[in-house]
């Protein structure tokens, strides 16, 4: 039975944004099996692979090929960098990480995404921010600052971050730039296209880093690997990525880019959840309100950045 005709259009496409946050939640778990059983770069780089094998007919069959023999250098450029920083750098961060980090705990520390993305889009490109916004904007970091930390934000100050922090906080500042270079050179490319191409480019750079860090015992790691890391590799090549996107991709065309994204906030809810119930993960009391915290506050600057900007006369008579 069709899922839209029974539902209607704006029902179902509400329950794929619940399945992509469900996918993008799990793939924390799911990495923390890869990262113990499989070298880090060569993983990513057959995740990526196998992504590509559903993005590039998804592509083909939605038209966009042809659009590739148009782009300029620059468009190229900019789809390099993007894959650098959004699928390279992003996904050997994201397994190192685990590699020292649990799941549950790096799914909230990555809520500082959209912190960090909004303060430099403001700063870079002068995008609105408003009170409410800025509030969003404390009390996630906060609760990011909860989390790293333990309980106890004043020992960051006098002991820092462990190794699994940095490498999560990586997953920060790569994704902020893929975002922030998306939005500067990016623009007019549809996000299918830009997510086929970059995942492609993403995929080839992983590999050619594996050969050169890992040696071939990088690969010979991954097909080695026991059905579980393949089962999770697998999950997150097919679920997390392609499939994910796809039922992103509806939402943003049914709903709107703000609606959809508002789903997001649920994923390191999700990824708490599924870690301590696939892995067994303990959840403190730190993690419990600093990823309260963290998870109010992105709904905060959500909320804040659907509020109209104000009127110029009413901004002056201030």
């Amino acid at each position: 039975m069709n899922l839209q005709k029974t539902l209607g259009p704006q029902a179902s496409s509400h329950l794929r944004l619940i399945g992509m946050a469900l996918l993008w939640g799990a793939s924390w778990p799911a990495g923390r099996m890869v990262a113990q059983h499989m070298p880090p770069l060569a993983a990513s780089g057959l995740r990526f692979v196998l992504a590509a094998l559903v993005l590039l007919p998804w592509m083909y069959m939605a038209g966009g090929m042809g659009q590739l023999k148009t782009w300029s250098a620059r468009r190229w450029l900019g789809m390099a960098a993007a894959a650098a920083t959004g699928v390279f750098g992003y996904a050997a961060f994201f397994l190192s990480g685990l590699q020292h980090l649990p799941a549950s705990k790096a799914a909230l520390v990555i809520t500082l995404n959209p912190v960090v993305t909004l303060l430099l889009a403001a700063w870079i490109f002068r995008e609105r921010l408003n009170r409410t916004i800025g509030l969003g904007m404390l009390v996630a970091a906060m609760g990011a600052a909860l989390v790293i930390s333990h309980g106890n934000p004043l020992q960051l100050l006098s002991s820092g971050v462990g190794v699994g922090e940095l490498m999560i906080l990586g997953c920060v500042v790569c994704w902020v730039s893929y975002t922030l270079i998306g939005r500067a050179i990016l623009t007019g490319v549809d996000a299918l296209s830009t997510t086929a191409v970059t995942s492609t480019m993403g995929a080839i750079m992983l590999l050619l880093a594996s050969l050169v860090v890992e040696g071939p015992q990088g690969m010979a790691g991954v097909v080695h690997a026991g059905g579980t890391a393949w089962g999770a590799l697998l999950f997150l090549a097919w679920g997390s990525t392609a499939l994910a996107y796809a039922w992103y991709f509806d939402g943003v065309k049914a709903l709107g880019a703000g609606a959809a994204s508002g789903y997001i906030t649920l994923v390191p809810v999700i990824g708490v959840i599924c870690s301590a119930l696939w892995l067994g993960e303990q959840v403190d009391a730190s993690m419990l309100v600093g990823g309260a915290l963290a998870v109010a506050g992105t709904a905060v600057m959500n909320w804040g950045r659907r509020q109209p900007a104000p009127l110029a006369g009413a901004a002056r008579a201030g």
